[in-house]
This record gives structure tokens, sequence and C-alpha cells, in this order.
């Protein structure tokens, strides 16, 4: 049992210093918009844009693309289990987020009439519930998935086809998965209960994944050449050194 204790505080130390190690690596930049992407994508998740009787749009298409962007560039040069580590940060910082909104929007004032603010920032418990769950499953199928299209390259892993090819098709799943388990979640099983009986069609919430993963993937191409450029530079500085040498000296052990 002592032993077992042991384990556990080992595995857990070696944990948090595999992880500062990591949020020291990787450059902040890349890290900070990817958190601000998951922010803002779950509260522009708050607005349909779209609702015809084969398709609906919420408003978090407009920003996800970035996060998926993010998360390929990490996982092109980290790999899968680092960025992984950052989703898992990212959902955390949102989860916080959330909770300081809902306590702003909670806290009464009679300087002005901020129901519109209260509605918006206090946030809606399911479509946060949604957007997290949505957003790890997703992520870890992308980033998984990301990194064995990139093995299958032998010959150039780290040429652009192999950046693009790897980006594209893990984007297009990533997402597709990402809109359908958030819509399913929000529109279909909590909205006609807590939304006075609006809701999508399961034919709506696969049309939005689809739909939301095609328009995110045009959004990937065009951008995909700055990523690109971003992972050649990270190589090419020998970005998180300290971090893959943490690595190699653990799996030495």
């Amino acid at each position: 049992m002592i032993m077992y204790k042991r384990n556990i505080k080992t595995k857990l130390h070696n944990a948090r210093t595999e992880m500062k190690t990591l949020l020291r690596s990787i450059p902040a930049t890349t890290v900070t918009l990817f958190v601000v992407s998951v922010i803002c994508m779950n509260l522009l998740a708050n607005k349909t844009l779209l609702q015809l009787d084969w398709i609906a749009l919420d408003g978090g298409i407009l920003i996800s693309w970035l996060s998926f962007m993010c998360m390929d560039i990490i996982t092109k040069h980290f790999g899968p289990k680092a960025s992984n580590r950052i989703c898992i940060l990212a959902s955390m910082i949102n989860l916080l987020t959330c909770l300081i909104f809902f306590v702003a929007s909670a806290i009464p004032s009679n300087a002005a009439d901020y129901t519109a603010f209260d509605s918006i920032f206090g946030g809606t418990w399911f479509i946060l519930l949604g957007s997290t769950v949505a957003f790890l499953a997703s992520a870890v199928i992308n980033n998984r998935l990301n990194w064995m299209i990139g093995k299958c390259f032998k010959n150039n892993p780290d040429g652009k086809l192999a950046f693009a090819m790897r980006s594209y098709i893990s984007t297009f799943i990533g997402q597709f998965l990402d809109n359908l388990i958030f819509s399913i979640i929000v529109f279909v099983f909590f909205a006609p209960i807590f939304w006075d009986g609006f809701h999508w069609t399961y034919l709506q919430c696969t049309m939005c994944a689809l739909t939301g993963a095609v328009a995110e993937l045009i959004m990937e191409i065009v951008f995909s050449p700055i990523g690109y450029k971003i992972t050649k530079k990270w190589q090419s500085e020998s970005a998180g050194k300290e971090y893959f040498d943490y690595i190699e000296k653990e799996n030495r052990k």
C-alpha cells in the first residue's frame, strides 16, 4: 500500500514537471491564441447564425478553425500527448472564465439595465457542458489522427504535402465530430427542455457538423501555409528543446 502511494505521488510529480516544462517550451503566442479561441467558441456558440430545415450553424464556426490549427501546429512539433495536455489546460481556463462571467452576471447593479449582458455572459450550463465534452473528445481524435497521418509520410515527414494532408484530414474529421457532438448534446437533448421547445433535428445537427467541417476545412486550407511556416521556424530554432530533453531523459529511466 505504501509502495502504491509512492508510485502515485511519483507519477503526479512527473506529470506536473512535464507540464511545467511543456508550458515553458511552447511559444506563448500559440498557447494564448489557442486558449482565447476556445473561450470565444464557448461564447459564440450561444447564437444560432442560420437555421433551415436541413442545416443550422452557430457562431462558434467563426473561430473554431483557429483552435484546430493551433492543435495541428502543436501536434506536429511536440506530439499528440503534448497537444492533449494543452487542450485540457485550455478547457480548465475556459471553465474558470465561465465561472467568473457567471459571478459577474449574478451580481446585481442599479447603474443600468444589464439584462443583455447577464444573459450572454451568465452563460448556459448545458452549452458549457456540450462544448467541453465535444471539444475534448474531438481534440483527442484530431491530435492522434494528425500524428498517425504524419507517420505515413516516411520519405518527407516535414514537407508541405505531409503537413497539409495531416492538417486537412484531421481537421475535417475532428471538426465534424466536434460540431456533431456539441449540437446533439445542446440542441437535441437540452434545448427542447430549457428553451421552450426550440430544437434542432438530427438531420440539422448532421448537416451543421458537415457544413461546419467543410467551412472550417476551407479556413484550414487558407491559413495552413502560416501554420507550416510556424512549424518550420520552430524546427529551425529548436523550439522545445528543454521539453524533448526531459522526455528523452524520462524514457531512459
